[in-house]
């Protein structure tokens, strides 16, 4: 096998690597898969309703097997209670970075992560049909590998206890789940091209000391 041959193959290697750990070959989620997560969380009440815990059955039992992105509109809390675990005093976005401290890593780690993350500029400039909502004060939208990996995570205790430092933190939030029709951001797309691009330009200069 030629330099150039094991440099194409390389590459492909790592981006099947890749491409195999960030997609989810699952399927949709089973009922076991379901009701196993419903009896490990049945103490638990997302969002603190009933009405929240009802979406998100309603939504694992829909699964596609497919990524999703979850949009979240949030409002920081002007004067956050006492929460315990937290420092005195605690502002609002000290409560946020207490939660998010367990869920990076606990998304990074399967393969899901922040797509956009940023400060409100303006308040809302298209409003209709629900009160409240004209202030934000940050937006944010998630990649979730699958509807699995979601609950791998929500099924996690700790996600919990964590889960209240974000509740104590915010004034009020709008978090909804989309699977995308179209999704430029995609990393198994970007990753490919830059592949692309860079063993491409690595094979021209190998052909080319090889032709001297």
């Amino acid at each position: 096998m030629t330099s150039r041959q094991k440099l194409w193959l390389g590459s492909l290697v790592l981006y099947a690597v890749f491409f195999s750990w960030y997609t989810d070959f699952g399927g949709p989620l089973t009922d076991a898969e379901i009701q196993a997560f419903i009896s490990k969380t049945q103490d638990q009440n997302l969002g603190g309703n009933q009405s929240a815990r009802g979406a998100l059955l309603e939504f694992l039992q829909n699964d596609t097997g497919r990524q999703f992105l979850m949009f979240n509109a949030v409002d920081l809390a002007k004067n956050p209670p006492q929460k315990e675990g937290a420092p005195p005093d605690a502002d609002a976005q000290t409560l946020i970075d207490l939660y998010m401290e367990h869920m990076i890593p606990a998304l990074l780690s399967r393969a899901s992560h922040p797509v956009v993350v940023g400060k409100s500029v303006a308040d809302s400039l298209d409003l209709l049909g629900i009160e409240g909502a004209e202030t934000w004060s940050d937006g944010a939208i998630m990649r979730y590998r699958s509807r699995r990996t979601l609950i791998d995570i929500i099924g996690n205790p700790e996600f919990y206890e964590r889960h209240d430092f974000k509740l104590a933190g915010l004034e009020k939030t709008i978090a909804y789940p989309i699977e995308p029709r179209i999704y430029l951001g995609d990393l198994r797309v970007l990753l490919s091209l830059f592949m692309l691009a860079v063993t491409a330009l690595l094979d021209a200069h190998l052909a080319h000391r090889y032709a001297r």
